[in-house]
């Protein structure tokens, strides 16, 4: 455009305004400045007003959105889980007054600290060093979450537990007849360590079962009572099961009771393995395939001192080995979770009217009966062995036989010392009522 020298700054300026303006506009983050004023002769002149066309012809900016689209504050609200309303009154104790209201006070910054690390348990890197006593209170509250029962995380949590503490953990575990108990927490109760009686009876192991060559770890080198009753074991298990001792001089070389009746595939041979466990006090061999006996009891006797008893030994009948420690309700735990996995759904009112057509019946499950349950085997049929020089074995029997003698002989001693005394009150008697009726007499005369 044409304009003359006086006005040449003032178009000079409207340009450069103008190109900035248009420069401003194609950008794409901006803000709007507002109306741009432009000062000639004194007088000042809206710029933007003549740019209406060229604003016109420019794109619409993007608004700006400091929300991402589709956020509302109903939907966040919407959001929240139970979980969420579960931290928000988890740092509160809540109970009633006398009148029926409703109290809360805080709970201690120790119980908020807890329950954050059994909620996190698994993620802790060693518990090693770490107090007794507070590891307790961290184990009963992971315990309380369930935190053991989850799979993956739950094995993580019990090694940390079990390498540090030990036989605080577990010192005992009874699995008698839980082999599903076995068979989907194997790792679980392979992290145990320092366990002093373990009873495996009735879970079907088998020769070639997992848990059975870990019986040879060094970690369970402290077990001192083994119960492997009806266990399918054969000669080959036993050979597996001793080798470490044999050999090495490791393994099950503390044991002191064994228990492998109702094992039908063991032989003479088999028991020959067991003269490597010196320290073996209580053996029972009951329901064994043994062949010669009196040459097995010869062998036993001659090699580690273990003498026939005529009587049930009680430290066979499966009530001394119980589940204790820190772990014990884990392990209820574990059967309850198992026990209702493997329950049967409920079929209904389709499948009965399904077998009834087609003349089936409903089958109908029968509980495995484990062989400790009979109670009126024969005597002579047990194979049980004690050494003469451990008393624990088969000292309380042997206690109880010393009492009933002695109770009968204090009641021969009664039974003899009754009549005299019958006798001597009599004679007594007899003189009493002779004085008597004398008395009279002599007051006659």
């Amino acid at each position: 455009m044409a304009c003359s020298l006086d006005l040449l700054p003032l178009c000079l300026a409207f340009t450069v305004a103008t190109k900035a303006m248009s420069y401003y506009l194609n950008s794409e983050n901006h803000l709007d400045p507002g109306p741009i004023y432009v000062r000639e002769n004194g007088q000042l002149h809206m710029v933007n007003l003549a740019l209406d066309g060229v604003r016109s012809s420019l794109q619409k900016p993007r608004p700006f959105r400091l929300f991402p689209k589709g956020f509302s504050v109903e939907l966040c609200m919407n959001r929240e889980d139970d979980t969420a309303q579960k931290e928000k009154t988890d740092h509160f104790i809540f109970t009633y007054t006398r009148e029926g209201n409703l109290r809360y006070s805080a709970k201690s910054l120790f119980s908020l600290v807890l329950g954050f690390i059994s909620d996190n348990v698994d993620h802790i890197d060693s518990l090693i060093g770490f107090p007794e006593q507070i590891a307790e209170k961290l184990f009963s509250a992971a315990e309380a979450r369930q935190k053991f029962t989850e799979p993956g995380a739950g094995l993580r949590a019990l090694q940390k537990f079990t390498e540090a503490y030990g036989s605080l953990v577990l010192c005992s575990l009874c699995l008698r007849n839980r082999y599903l108990v076995i068979s989907e927490k194997l790792e679980e109760i392979k992290s145990f360590r320092e366990l002093t009686c373990l009873d495996l009876s009735c879970c079907k192991l088998g020769d070639e079962h997992e848990l059975l060559e870990h019986l040879t770890n060094e970690a369970l080198s402290s077990v001192t009572q083994l119960h492997l009753k009806d266990n399918c074991l054969s000669d080959a298990g036993v050979r597996k099961m001793t080798a470490p001792v044999r050999v090495m001089k490791r393994g099950l070389e503390n044991l002191t009771l064994l228990d492998l009746s109702c094992n039908p595939e063991i032989t003479d041979a088999g028991i020959g393995y067991l003269f490597s466990f010196r320290k073996l006090n209580c053996l029972d061999i009951s329901g064994t395939g043994l062949k010669d006996i009196k040459a097995v009891k010869h062998k036993l006797q001659t090699h580690i001192g273990l003498v026939h008893s005529k009587v049930p030994l009680k430290e066979f009948d499966h009530s001394n080995c119980k589940t204790e420690g820190w772990a014990d309700q884990i392990v209820l735990q574990w059967e309850r979770v198992t026990s209702e996995a493997v329950k049967p759904r409920e079929t209904g009112e389709p499948r009965t009217a399904a077998q009834h057509f087609y003349g089936k019946r409903a089958r109908t499950e029968v509980p495995v009966k484990c062989p400790l349950a009979d109670t009126h085997v024969n005597s002579s049929e047990k194979l049980q062995f004690y050494k003469e020089k451990a008393p624990d074995c088969h000292g309380p029997l042997l206690k109880r036989e010393a009492v009933s003698s002695q109770e009968s002989k204090k009641s021969k001693k009664r039974a003899f010392e009754e009549p005299e005394k019958e006798q001597s009150n009599s004679s007594q008697s007899a003189k009493q009522t002779a004085a008597v009726d004398h008395i009279p007499s002599l007051r006659r005369a």
